[in-house]
């Protein structure tokens, strides 16, 4: 895959992981970048606890492992940032 194919995965990922952690979030912009961020944290996770390479093509499998490692960045970026999920 491109180094386009990985920012528009990542800008998908970082979409829904937003639409996912529910609360103020960080805005778009900040979403997407911290998608981008969690498509690549969550395809070296993959690979270090598979074995194996996600970075063939743009599927489902990779979708999702770039939304769960997005969701990950998220979840550490609001541990550290303070931010919390309102209501």
């Amino acid at each position: 895959m491109t180094i386009i194919g990985w920012i528009v995965l990542g800008i998908v990922a970082g979409w829904l992981a937003g639409l996912i952690m529910r609360g103020g979030g960080y805005g778009l912009i900040g979403d997407l970048v911290l998608g981008v961020i969690g498509a690549v944290v969550g395809g070296f996770l993959w690979s270090l606890i598979t074995h194996s390479d996600v970075t063939m093509g743009f599927d489902l499998a990779s979708l999702l492992i770039a939304v769960l490692g997005a969701i990950v960045v998220i979840a550490i970026s609001r541990l550290f940032s303070g931010r919390r999920v309102t209501t």
